[in-house]
């Protein structure tokens, strides 16, 4: 069926209004950290696939980092095993660490690389543990006690942080034409396995590569202000300040340090987008307005 004039015209506009993006872009990296409910509801999954897909073919080379958080949580509850978190953390023992493994490194990551093989891309899965990928050691949490008593040391288990990031398979992917789908599991110098957050892992992988962008899906439009309004354009010391007022807080706090890391560490633009938006990557990169929170 033909379409309507004004369709056409909307239709004409999109195309032309991406083509100075696609210009730009091309060439370059973008990381995205995958999770919340752009992976787990099947509109949104075919969407990101075929955003991921996409990106690619026009010559801009993705890079995604998933979470798995509901995944974990579920897979843990079948086998009788009662999930704890700490400050936002799971806590995470040999046992657990061995179901993160399963699910993060397995379950979810291969069903995210078929899914981008469904729509017409070139994927592989990866785990930081792969190629030396993700270098990690135990993270020390430290909760701070009454005056004069020194801070409570806090034992996640098997959570880690990032020492270093080995760019080179993650280039060579690149250079094949592939899309590299990398799990935040990284591996210490005695080799043991860490659960990572992915938010934290995306932000060194951007670091590392040089990328031009770090998109962070949420669940929320980005970062709002007290009245609920949308908030863009943010610097070091915009961030500052709305952390000492309290508008920054609770999960949205670690994003907002990760994006500004790793935008002083050189990457061009980090932004926090709304993966509940169907083609959220696309609109972020493609269009004039973009829909989320900017951090640069």
């Amino acid at each position: 069926m033909p379409l309507d004039q004004q369709t056409s015209r909307d239709f004409a506009r999109v195309l032309s209004e991406a083509l100075p993006y696609i210009q730009r872009f091309r060439g370059k990296t973008v990381v995205i950290k995958y999770g919340g409910n752009a992976m787990t509801e099947e509109a949104l999954k075919r969407g990101f696939a075929r955003d991921v897909v996409l990106l690619k073919l026009v010559g801009i080379n993705p890079v995604v980092v998933h979470g798995g958080g509901p995944q974990i949580g579920r897979l843990l509850e079948q086998i009788g095993k009662q999930s704890e978190f700490i400050e936002g953390m799971r806590v995470t023992d040999r046992e657990t660490m061995d179901v993160v493994e399963m699910v993060l490194g397995g379950l979810v990551n291969k069903e995210i690389v078929n899914l981008i093989h469904s729509h017409g891309g070139n994927a592989v899965g990866l785990t930081g543990k792969d190629g030396n990928l993700i270098r990690a050691r135990k993270l020390e949490m430290r909760r701070n006690r009454p005056e004069k008593q020194p801070p409570e040391i806090i034992d996640l288990g098997h959570v880690g942080e990032v020492t270093a990031i080995n760019t080179s398979v993650v280039e060579m992917l690149d250079q094949g034409e592939f899309i590299p789908v990398i799990a935040p599991i990284g591996v210490g110098e005695d080799g043991i396995s860490y659960n990572i957050n992915a938010d934290l892992v995306a932000g060194k992988i951007a670091e590392a590569l040089g990328a031009e962008k770090l998109i962070l899906l949420t669940n929320t439009p980005g970062l709002l202000d007290q009245q609920g309004n949308l908030m863009t354009g943010l610097d070091r010391e915009k961030v500052d300040a709305l952390i000492a007022d309290g508008t920054v807080h609770g999960g949205m706090l670690p994003k907002i340090q990760t994006a500004l890391e790793a935008v002083q560490a050189g990457v061009h633009g980090a932004h926090i987008i709304d993966g509940r938006v169907k083609h959220a990557v696309m609109l972020e990169i493609f269009s004039d307005q973009g829909i989320g929170t900017l951090i640069e």
